[in-house]
């Protein structure tokens, strides 16, 4: 059995008031279009499906176009479960007759312990098994048991589920957690504070795949059969080295037999310029992705009028702009003197800045006056 282990979609996100959607619907069409080439058996998508509770209209549009693609057109299995930025209610709405159309949103307790179970000629049955985003108050408040980590909580229910299993099914469990160890970025909403919110592999041994969403960045945990896929896109700046993809997973028999990325490809790339401004904006001119999410650092150490308007001359989509070099190299008394410097001094490096000239003796001699009068006002 084949089937593609995808995450945190996190339709409708907007990035420095920047909407990603057109950018999700390109890598979308990715997956249909490898679907239509190379056919598998499902499609998991391990949580976070929007980027928050109430989605906005045209992500759900986005969806309701990719839901029909995969489960209607080409009639393949979609297996999905909430993230904790998902609303678990509003996701898992008609959940039980949108089973017949092959999609198939596990959003509650005790649709978790009601696998689906698909068949193919080489694994036999496999159960899946989807376990929604939770928490320990949650899970403490269902079952009336003692748990107060995530970590427990999953303990907890992974025990119920594997209760359920079948000797002659191999297993797929289906988590929105973070896995204790595993690497984080910047785009991931905490789950809790203090490390409650880690989760220890472990508890995920008896299982033949555990498809894992949450963290943005594909990964195993543990063991290879235990893996996130990654985010579906880039979601933020620290994610500028991520290989995003998606896993092709592949059951026989015996369990487990293989996990491979498939590359995903974002329209924009996000990455971190860093350099002194006249340097970008000349490697802009003839940088072939210049239309890339960029955050730029700035190392020049003088003030500099309207940056972000030269930069877009050459980089449209500066999303960020940070000036680290303003005081770089320059010592503590001398960064004092130069903020102690006179009004005038001042002036004239604004003026040099903005005309690109320096002032003529009576422009100074006018500017002189006025800083008189002011100082004389005062």
């Amino acid at each position: 059995m084949k089937f593609l282990h995808t995450s945190d979609w996190h339709l409708g996100r907007q990035f420095h008031n920047v909407s990603l959607l057109e950018d999700q619907r390109h890598v979308l069409s990715q997956i249909v279009d490898y679907i239509k080439q190379n056919p598998v058996d499902a499609l998991v998508l391990a949580g976070d499906v929007y980027d928050r509770s109430i989605p906005p209209t045209m992500a759900i549009e986005l969806l309701d176009e990719v839901v029909t693609q995969i489960c209607g057109e080409l009639g393949v299995p979609m297996i999905v479960i909430p993230g904790n930025h998902d609303g678990a209610k509003r996701l898992g709405f008609a959940a039980k007759q949108m089973k017949q159309s092959g999609l198939h949103i596990i959003a509650d307790f005790k649709q978790m312990l009601e696998p689906v179970v698909l068949t193919s000629e080489l694994a036999g049955e496999v159960a899946f098994y989807g376990m929604p985003y939770n928490d320990p108050e949650l899970v403490r408040h269902y079952y009336q048991t003692v748990v107060s980590t995530h970590d427990e909580a999953h303990q907890h229910l992974c025990g119920l589920i594997v209760e359920e299993f079948k000797s002659s099914q191999r297993n797929v469990l289906v988590s929105h957690c973070f896995v204790d160890g595993a690497i984080e970025s910047e785009s991931e909403r905490p789950l809790s504070i203090g490390g409650s919110d880690r989760v220890s592999h472990e508890h995920f041994l008896s299982f033949d795949y555990v498809a894992l969403g949450h963290l943005h960045q594909p990964q195993m945990k543990g063991t290879d059969y235990i893996r996130y896929s990654g985010s579906l896109m880039k979601y933020s700046f620290s994610e500028q080295h991520h290989k995003k993809a998606m896993t092709l997973v592949e059951l026989n028999k015996d369990g487990f037999v293989s996990a491979t990325q498939v590359p995903l490809d974002a329209p924009h790339n996000m990455r971190i310029v860093e350099g002194k401004l006249e340097q970008i904006l000349q490697q802009g001119k003839t940088d072939p992705n210049s239309h890339d999410y960029l955050l730029v650092r700035l190392q020049d150490k003088h003030a500099i009028l309207d940056p972000m308007e030269k930069l877009r001359k050459v980089y449209p989509n500066v999303l960020h702009l940070e000036k680290p070099g303003m005081l770089i190299g320059v010592d503590q008394e001398m960064g004092k003197a130069r903020l102690a410097r006179g009004e005038m001094d001042m002036f004239k490096d604004f003026f040099l800045e903005a005309k690109q000239e320096a002032l003529t003796e009576a422009q100074e001699q006018a500017v002189s006056v006025v800083i008189q009068s002011l100082k004389q006002g005062e």
